[in-house]
């Protein structure tokens, strides 16, 4: 696969706060989603508020429908999540937006697992041996991601991290449909740039949302 339409089927499993922001941003640019949750209710009162382009579905039966699989759960439940579901989760493009931190009892969150490592990393090699993992929607917070969406005159940047090209058509029409302009890190060993702490994170070096102007510019620069 490597067109996408609307007839490629989005299925985001988790709807805390980053995951209800990517559906409600998705629906808002009128691309149908699936979506899923542990408690099933959840799913199907967030599917009657945004209407017809939102179907509420059980968590098996919504990865089986589904094209691209969004698990919208933390770092430390994805693991489990990927070997409960590894049979529906087979040739899925499993999009990864966690980020591997904890509350560090001050206030404030530290990283739990290896300062140099990534979630991205580490979870590319747990997925099936023919689905794709692609790094992104992580790289802001919730906030940021509902308040940021489709802004004018330019809109704001969401990066992604994939090893396989064949994703990268149908992750940028994603992000375009959820209101942001792509952008390509590299691949899936680059996604500490885009984790919290990173240099291209909202809550790292970066510190804010850019534009694709501010971000080619910030290239030339540097």
């Amino acid at each position: 696969m490597n067109t996408m339409s609307k007839n490629t089927k989005v299925a985001i499993i988790g709807l805390g706060n980053i995951g209800e922001a990517i559906a409600v941003n998705l629906t808002k640019g009128n691309y149908p989603v699936i979506v899923a949750a542990r408690d099933f209710e959840k799913a199907k009162s967030l599917s009657g508020k945004l209407g017809n382009l939102a179907d509420a579905r059980e968590i098996a039966d919504a990865i089986k429908e589904a094209d691209v699989v969004i698990p919208a759960i933390y770092f430390d439940k994805i693991k489990e999540f990927l070997q409960i579901y590894s049979n529906e989760l087979q040739s899925k493009i499993i999009v990864d937006v966690s980020n591997p931190i904890a509350p560090d009892g001050n206030g404030g969150f530290k990283k739990i697992i290896d300062e140099n490592d990534s979630a991205g990393k580490i979870l590319s090699e747990l997925i099936p041996s023919n689905s794709k993992l692609v790094k992104a929607f992580g790289t802001l917070g919730a906030g940021s991601l509902l308040n940021e969406a489709f802004s004018e005159p330019s809109r704001k940047v969401l990066f992604y991290a994939s090893d396989s090209t064949n994703s990268n058509t149908i992750i940028e029409e994603l992000i375009a449909s959820s209101g942001f302009d792509a952008f390509h890190v590299g691949g899936i060993d680059q996604s500490i740039q885009i984790e919290v702490f990173g240099d291209l994170h909202e809550f790292g070096k970066l510190g804010k949302t850019v534009t694709l102007n501010e971000m080619k510019n910030k290239a030339v620069q540097s």
